[in-house]
């Protein structure tokens, strides 16, 4: 196993900067988030193509115990991955194709799936945050271009109460 990602610090309060070096540690990463999450939570992801938010999000089903394979939901736009134990399911939505804001979110039924879900969202800046008022903002940040770099610039920020007390740093031990 590779070394834990390296942290930074926090960029504000409520916030953790994590540095990742492979998609391995993206995946641990998103295997320690799961332990973080519970029904009812909104994960928003942004970064650029390539930057490993479906990575991370394929970490986040591992740690939850879900079924199926976590992969891009770039021509479905929504996937569900139910919970092969006790935890609340995954539903995992890609926005980038949907120009529209949260009217055209709402076609998802994701304010009838929240409740009980964990709802992660990439691409959703603009379009979900009026789901709640409790969020997680994971922007992930990569050199662009032509480069085989894998390092990434992660910023991981709690928003709401429900994240006022949480203890972001736990995710870069």
């Amino acid at each position: 196993m590779e070394a834990p990602a390296a942290p930074h610090n926090p960029a504000e309060p409520g916030s953790v900067q994590i540095v990742v070096t492979s998609p391995e540690q993206m995946r641990e990463l998103g295997r320690r988030l799961a332990k973080l999450l519970r029904a009812g939570d909104l994960v928003m992801l942004s970064g650029e193509l390539g930057a490993g938010k479906t990575t991370l999000t394929r970490g986040l089903g591992e740690g939850l115990g879900v079924r199926g394979a976590v992969t891009s939901p770039t021509f479905v736009i929504a996937r569900v991955h139910p919970s092969l134990g006790e935890g609340p399911p995954l539903v995992h939505v890609d926005a980038y194709r949907l120009s529209g804001g949260l009217d055209e979110m709402e076609d998802l039924d994701l304010d009838v799936t929240l409740p009980e879900s964990v709802v992660v969202v990439e691409w959703g800046e603009g379009k979900v945050e009026e789901l709640t008022e409790d969020r997680l903002q994971v922007v992930i940040h990569r050199a662009v271009g032509d480069t085989t770099d894998e390092v990434r610039q992660m910023t991981i920020t709690g928003v709401g109460e429900r994240w006022a007390s949480a203890d972001l740093s736990v995710l870069a031990a």
